[in-house]
């Protein structure tokens, strides 16, 4: 493998229950829960295009090859962060089946064929771009969070466009923004079919969703999955969360540990 740089700031980190490792930069940009849980929720096809819009440091894709031989195509507006998964892409030596693209997600066709793709997996900036106060954010959080370079209109847009008939788009996104995800999907004939509101504790309020639509399909048969706790009332990991980071539960080790 070649050498790979890592910049001031730049660390590798690694999600347990795969041998994926990202470069990230807390100044820059990190992956965070939504990513590790998005690249598990949709079913993968075992080939066709997968395409990753608004990819960050590429953590999304990254994650995604593991669940599948498909090739991915990831998308990427800020060119600091396209670079950073250009590295994590080389470092996991993935470069046969990954591809970063420095772009604007508008221009998504000039790289993919139109009704080419298989399934679009998106984590979008969440906040409108005139709420809450973004003084105090980094250049590369502020884009990656409010919708100042895109928006959800833009991105089922340009899913439409890119998506086979049957094509599936996933999203994850923040339950106050259902109702709106739900129209701008319909309105652009992505049918939601499936949904699953995460929770911080049980006592909380879901402050994630991830949503599933597929293109041109019938709005018969939404789903509403169970819920997804992240946390236990004490802190520790839910056994399910356990398993996704670290592909075993906290109980399973524990009983590895005593043997």
């Amino acid at each position: 493998m070649d050498k790979i740089n890592l910049y001031k700031g730049e660390r590798i980190d690694q999600l347990f229950s795969t041998d994926v490792k990202i470069i990230q930069n807390k100044d820059v940009f990190s992956y965070s829960i939504d990513s590790v849980l998005l690249s598990r929720f949709p079913k993968f096809p075992s080939k066709g295009l997968i395409v990753d819009l608004c990819s960050g440091n590429g953590a999304v894709g990254l994650f995604a090859s593991t669940r599948t031989k498909a090739p991915i195509v990831e998308i990427e507006i800020q060119e600091r962060l396209a670079d950073m998964a250009n590295r994590s892409i080389h470092l996991n030596q993935l470069d046969n089946q990954v591809r970063m693209i420095h772009a604007d997600l508008k221009n998504l066709l000039d790289y993919v064929p139109r009704s080419g793709v298989d399934l679009i997996l998106c984590n979008p900036p969440y906040f409108k771009d005139h709420e809450t106060s973004i003084k105090n954010n980094s250049e590369y959080y502020l884009l990656a969070r409010h919708e100042i370079t895109t928006n959800l209109e833009e991105i089922c847009q340009v899913s439409r466009h890119a998506l086979k008939t049957n094509g599936r788009l996933a999203l994850v996104h923040r339950p106050d923004r259902f109702l709106d995800i739900i129209d701008t999907l319909k309105k652009y004939n992505l049918a939601p079919k499936r949904v699953q509101f995460v929770y911080p504790k049980q006592t909380k309020e879901a402050n994630l969703l991830l949503i599933e639509a597929i293109k041109d399909g019938s709005l018969s048969g939404f789903k509403i999955l169970p819920p997804l706790f992240v946390h236990k009332e004490n802190g520790d990991y839910t056994d399910e969360i356990h398993r996704i980071y670290f592909g075993k539960t906290e109980k399973d080790e524990k009983n590895n540990s005593n043997h």
